[in-house]
Protein backbone atom coordinates (compact mmCIF):
# COMPACT_ATOMS: atom_id res chain seq x y z
CA UNK A 1 0.00 0.00 0.00
CA UNK A 2 1.52 3.50 -1.05
CA UNK A 3 1.99 5.96 1.81
CA UNK A 4 -0.01 9.26 1.68
CA UNK A 5 1.53 12.40 0.45
CA UNK A 6 1.26 14.52 3.20
CA UNK A 7 0.44 18.36 2.56
CA UNK A 8 3.66 20.56 2.98
CA UNK A 9 3.27 23.14 5.75
CA UNK A 10 4.28 26.65 4.46
CA UNK A 11 5.87 29.74 5.88
CA UNK A 12 6.48 33.28 5.27
CA UNK A 13 9.75 35.71 5.12
CA UNK A 14 9.88 38.76 6.59
CA UNK A 15 9.12 41.76 4.23
CA UNK A 16 12.98 42.51 2.34
CA UNK A 17 14.08 44.68 0.29
CA UNK A 18 13.20 44.01 -3.83
CA UNK A 19 15.85 42.53 -5.73
CA UNK A 20 14.26 43.65 -8.65
CA UNK A 21 12.22 46.99 -8.20
CA UNK A 22 13.97 49.83 -6.42
CA UNK A 23 12.06 51.18 -3.49
CA UNK A 24 9.58 48.20 -2.77
CA UNK A 25 9.81 45.04 -0.34
CA UNK A 26 9.06 41.56 -1.12
CA UNK A 27 8.15 38.47 1.30
CA UNK A 28 8.09 35.16 0.01
CA UNK A 29 5.97 32.25 1.20
CA UNK A 30 7.92 28.81 0.59
CA UNK A 31 8.02 25.23 2.16
CA UNK A 32 10.61 22.40 1.82
CA UNK A 33 10.90 19.30 -0.34
CA UNK A 34 11.83 16.39 0.99
CA UNK A 35 10.90 12.61 0.82
CA UNK A 36 10.26 10.51 -2.04
CA UNK A 37 7.63 12.26 -3.50
CA UNK A 38 9.94 15.66 -3.23
CA UNK A 39 9.42 15.24 -7.53
CA UNK A 40 6.08 15.16 -7.65
CA UNK A 41 5.46 18.22 -5.27
CA UNK A 42 8.15 20.23 -6.88
CA UNK A 43 6.13 19.54 -10.30
CA UNK A 44 2.91 20.47 -8.72
CA UNK A 45 4.28 23.79 -7.12
CA UNK A 46 5.85 24.61 -10.54
CA UNK A 47 2.72 24.57 -12.40
CA UNK A 48 1.62 27.01 -9.68
CA UNK A 49 4.19 29.87 -10.23
CA UNK A 50 6.98 28.02 -7.11
CA UNK A 51 10.47 28.05 -7.74
CA UNK A 52 13.28 25.60 -6.52
CA UNK A 53 16.25 26.88 -4.29
CA UNK A 54 18.44 23.73 -2.72
CA UNK A 55 16.00 21.95 -0.59
CA UNK A 56 13.23 24.21 -0.58
CA UNK A 57 10.43 25.42 -3.46
CA UNK A 58 8.89 29.42 -3.01
CA UNK A 59 7.14 32.28 -4.88
CA UNK A 60 6.42 36.15 -4.34
CA UNK A 61 4.10 36.78 -1.55
CA UNK A 62 3.89 40.61 -1.57
CA UNK A 63 1.15 42.34 0.34
CA UNK A 64 1.10 45.22 -2.27
CA UNK A 65 2.45 44.22 -5.21
CA UNK A 66 2.31 41.49 -8.12
CA UNK A 67 5.14 42.55 -10.52
CA UNK A 68 6.66 38.68 -10.49
CA UNK A 69 4.72 36.81 -13.22
CA UNK A 70 5.58 33.27 -13.56
CA UNK A 71 6.77 32.65 -17.53
CA UNK A 72 7.06 28.97 -19.60
CA UNK A 73 7.82 28.68 -23.55
CA UNK A 74 5.82 26.54 -25.59
CA UNK A 75 8.46 24.43 -26.73
CA UNK A 76 6.54 22.54 -29.23
CA UNK A 77 5.26 26.49 -31.08
CA UNK A 78 8.15 27.87 -30.68
CA UNK A 79 10.04 29.34 -33.66
CA UNK A 80 13.24 31.11 -32.99
CA UNK A 81 13.40 34.99 -34.33
CA UNK A 82 16.34 35.98 -36.89
CA UNK A 83 18.50 37.27 -33.54
CA UNK A 84 17.58 33.74 -32.15
CA UNK A 85 18.79 31.86 -35.38
CA UNK A 86 21.83 33.49 -35.81
CA UNK A 87 22.74 32.85 -31.83
CA UNK A 88 21.92 28.86 -33.08
CA UNK A 89 24.44 29.12 -36.13
CA UNK A 90 26.79 31.06 -34.36
CA UNK A 91 27.14 28.61 -31.58
CA UNK A 92 25.98 25.41 -33.00
CA UNK A 93 29.34 23.97 -32.47
CA UNK A 94 29.30 23.96 -28.88
CA UNK A 95 28.90 20.13 -27.47
CA UNK A 96 26.19 19.68 -24.84
CA UNK A 97 26.59 17.06 -21.78
CA UNK A 98 24.24 16.85 -19.09
CA UNK A 99 26.24 16.33 -15.88
CA UNK A 100 24.58 14.69 -12.59
CA UNK A 101 24.59 17.57 -10.25
CA UNK A 102 27.91 17.88 -8.77
CA UNK A 103 30.01 21.25 -8.74
CA UNK A 104 32.99 21.62 -10.02
CA UNK A 105 35.79 24.01 -9.59
CA UNK A 106 35.68 25.01 -13.56
CA UNK A 107 32.12 25.48 -13.04
CA UNK A 108 32.72 27.94 -10.02
CA UNK A 109 35.75 30.05 -11.92
CA UNK A 110 32.83 30.36 -14.89
CA UNK A 111 29.96 31.54 -12.16
CA UNK A 112 32.72 34.15 -10.65
CA UNK A 113 33.76 35.72 -13.88
CA UNK A 114 29.97 35.82 -15.00
CA UNK A 115 28.93 37.06 -11.49
CA UNK A 116 31.48 39.72 -11.51
CA UNK A 117 30.45 41.10 -15.18
CA UNK A 118 26.77 40.66 -14.88
CA UNK A 119 25.62 40.83 -11.63
CA UNK A 120 28.51 42.89 -9.54
CA UNK A 121 26.14 43.96 -6.96
CA UNK A 122 23.92 40.80 -6.98
CA UNK A 123 22.87 38.66 -4.19
CA UNK A 124 24.95 36.36 -4.83
CA UNK A 125 28.41 38.39 -6.17
CA UNK A 126 29.82 36.77 -2.60
CA UNK A 127 28.99 33.48 -2.89
CA UNK A 128 31.96 31.11 -2.42
CA UNK A 129 32.65 27.34 -3.42
CA UNK A 130 30.61 25.87 -0.23
CA UNK A 131 27.78 28.01 -1.29
CA UNK A 132 27.83 27.11 -5.07
CA UNK A 133 28.42 23.28 -4.04
CA UNK A 134 25.12 23.90 -2.00
CA UNK A 135 23.30 25.28 -4.76
CA UNK A 136 23.92 22.63 -7.01
CA UNK A 137 24.55 19.85 -5.24
CA UNK A 138 21.24 20.15 -2.86
CA UNK A 139 19.01 19.22 -4.66
CA UNK A 140 15.74 16.49 -3.86
CA UNK A 141 14.42 16.31 -7.08
CA UNK A 142 15.67 15.23 -10.03
CA UNK A 143 18.28 17.81 -11.57
CA UNK A 144 21.38 17.82 -14.13
CA UNK A 145 24.01 20.52 -14.62
CA UNK A 146 24.06 20.91 -18.32
CA UNK A 147 27.60 22.02 -19.25
CA UNK A 148 28.58 24.29 -22.66
CA UNK A 149 31.82 23.45 -24.07
CA UNK A 150 33.83 24.64 -27.01
CA UNK A 151 35.23 21.59 -28.98
CA UNK A 152 39.02 20.69 -29.18
CA UNK A 153 40.97 20.47 -32.53
CA UNK A 154 40.18 16.80 -32.73
CA UNK A 155 36.85 17.22 -32.08
CA UNK A 156 36.77 16.65 -27.93
CA UNK A 157 34.83 18.34 -25.41
CA UNK A 158 37.21 21.48 -24.31
CA UNK A 159 36.60 24.76 -22.56
CA UNK A 160 33.24 25.81 -20.56
CA UNK A 161 31.71 28.88 -21.50
CA UNK A 162 28.47 27.94 -20.28
CA UNK A 163 26.04 26.11 -17.64
CA UNK A 164 22.74 25.50 -16.00
CA UNK A 165 21.33 24.02 -13.02
CA UNK A 166 18.38 22.40 -14.52
CA UNK A 167 15.55 20.45 -13.20
CA UNK A 168 13.30 18.12 -15.22
CA UNK A 169 9.89 18.02 -14.19
CA UNK A 170 7.02 16.06 -16.10
CA UNK A 171 5.64 18.99 -18.00
CA UNK A 172 9.39 20.56 -19.03
CA UNK A 173 12.26 21.65 -18.18
CA UNK A 174 13.27 24.28 -15.29
CA UNK A 175 15.96 26.33 -15.68
CA UNK A 176 16.97 26.90 -12.20
CA UNK A 177 20.00 29.01 -12.83
CA UNK A 178 21.98 29.44 -15.67
CA UNK A 179 25.32 31.64 -16.33
CA UNK A 180 28.01 31.85 -18.83
CA UNK A 181 31.35 33.47 -20.35
CA UNK A 182 30.54 37.32 -20.51
CA UNK A 183 33.37 38.58 -21.91
CA UNK A 184 33.42 36.13 -25.06
CA UNK A 185 33.86 37.90 -28.22
CA UNK A 186 33.64 34.97 -30.94
CA UNK A 187 30.26 33.64 -29.04
CA UNK A 188 27.86 36.50 -28.61
CA UNK A 189 24.46 35.40 -27.19
CA UNK A 190 25.95 32.17 -25.28
CA UNK A 191 22.92 33.10 -22.61
CA UNK A 192 20.44 33.37 -25.13
CA UNK A 193 21.71 30.09 -26.87
CA UNK A 194 21.77 28.30 -23.55
CA UNK A 195 17.14 28.53 -23.45
CA UNK A 196 17.88 28.15 -26.72
CA UNK A 197 19.13 24.68 -26.66
CA UNK A 198 16.93 24.29 -23.35
CA UNK A 199 13.90 24.90 -25.71
CA UNK A 200 14.87 22.25 -28.31
CA UNK A 201 15.79 19.54 -26.17
CA UNK A 202 12.52 19.61 -24.42
CA UNK A 203 10.50 19.74 -27.70
CA UNK A 204 12.51 16.64 -28.42
CA UNK A 205 11.86 15.32 -25.58
CA UNK A 206 8.32 15.79 -26.09
CA UNK A 207 8.01 17.87 -22.79
CA UNK A 208 5.50 21.04 -23.79
CA UNK A 209 7.23 23.73 -22.04
CA UNK A 210 10.75 25.73 -20.67
CA UNK A 211 10.11 27.33 -17.32
CA UNK A 212 11.98 30.45 -17.22
CA UNK A 213 10.82 31.79 -13.71
CA UNK A 214 9.61 34.94 -12.91
CA UNK A 215 9.41 38.02 -15.95
CA UNK A 216 9.12 41.40 -13.51
CA UNK A 217 7.70 44.29 -15.86
CA UNK A 218 9.50 46.99 -14.59
CA UNK A 219 12.78 45.17 -14.00
CA UNK A 220 15.37 45.74 -17.12
CA UNK A 221 17.11 42.39 -16.25
CA UNK A 222 14.07 40.63 -16.43
CA UNK A 223 13.12 41.80 -19.66
CA UNK A 224 14.81 38.91 -21.70
CA UNK A 225 12.77 36.71 -21.16
CA UNK A 226 9.43 37.98 -23.51
CA UNK A 227 12.24 37.33 -26.33
CA UNK A 228 10.61 33.82 -26.70
CA UNK A 229 7.64 32.96 -28.32
CA UNK A 230 4.79 31.45 -27.82
CA UNK A 231 4.86 32.97 -23.48
CA UNK A 232 2.76 31.49 -21.02
CA UNK A 233 2.14 33.74 -17.95
CA UNK A 234 0.60 32.55 -15.11
CA UNK A 235 -2.60 34.36 -13.89
CA UNK A 236 -5.58 34.32 -11.57
CA UNK A 237 -7.37 31.93 -14.07
CA UNK A 238 -4.51 29.89 -14.68
CA UNK A 239 -1.60 29.76 -17.55
CA UNK A 240 -2.48 31.88 -20.65
CA UNK A 241 -0.92 32.67 -23.60
CA UNK A 242 0.45 36.07 -24.33
CA UNK A 243 -1.27 38.18 -27.40
CA UNK A 244 1.20 38.32 -30.04
CA UNK A 245 0.77 42.30 -30.24
CA UNK A 246 1.48 42.57 -26.48
CA UNK A 247 4.75 40.54 -26.91
CA UNK A 248 5.93 42.72 -29.96
CA UNK A 249 5.52 45.36 -27.68
CA UNK A 250 7.70 44.08 -24.90
CA UNK A 251 10.33 43.08 -26.96
CA UNK A 252 10.68 45.91 -28.62
CA UNK A 253 11.54 47.67 -25.05
CA UNK A 254 13.49 44.71 -23.99
CA UNK A 255 15.46 44.98 -27.10
CA UNK A 256 15.84 49.25 -27.24
CA UNK A 257 19.17 49.72 -25.99
CA UNK A 258 19.88 50.61 -22.56
CA UNK A 259 22.17 51.83 -19.66
CA UNK A 260 23.72 48.57 -18.28
CA UNK A 261 24.71 50.29 -14.99
CA UNK A 262 20.83 50.77 -14.28
CA UNK A 263 17.95 48.09 -13.38
CA UNK A 264 19.09 46.76 -10.25
CA UNK A 265 19.72 47.48 -6.42
CA UNK A 266 22.96 47.86 -4.62
CA UNK A 267 23.42 44.73 -3.34
CA UNK A 268 20.51 43.10 -4.23
CA UNK A 269 19.72 43.25 -7.85
CA UNK A 270 20.50 40.86 -10.28
CA UNK A 271 18.88 37.70 -12.24
CA UNK A 272 16.74 35.39 -10.77
CA UNK A 273 16.54 31.68 -9.47
CA UNK A 274 18.01 31.89 -6.18
CA UNK A 275 16.49 33.59 -3.48
CA UNK A 276 19.33 33.68 -0.76
CA UNK A 277 18.80 32.14 2.66
CA UNK A 278 15.74 30.66 4.31
CA UNK A 279 15.34 29.75 7.63
CA UNK A 280 15.14 26.27 8.83
CA UNK A 281 11.55 24.31 8.88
Amino acid sequence: MTAPIRFPRFFVTSPAPCPYLPGRSERKVFTELKGPHADQLNEALGRIGFRRSQTVAYRPSCLDCQACVSVRVVARDFRPSGTQKRDLKRNSDLIVTECRPWATDEQFELLTKYLGVRHPDGGMSTMDELDYADMVEHTPVTSTVVEYREPTETGEPGRLVGACLTDRQGDGLSMIYSFYDPDHAERAGLGNYIILDHIRRAAEDGLPYVYLGYWVDGSPRMQYKVRYRPLERLTREGWQRMDDAEQTKLIAVATAPRDRTKGSVAGVGGKDGQPGKFRSI
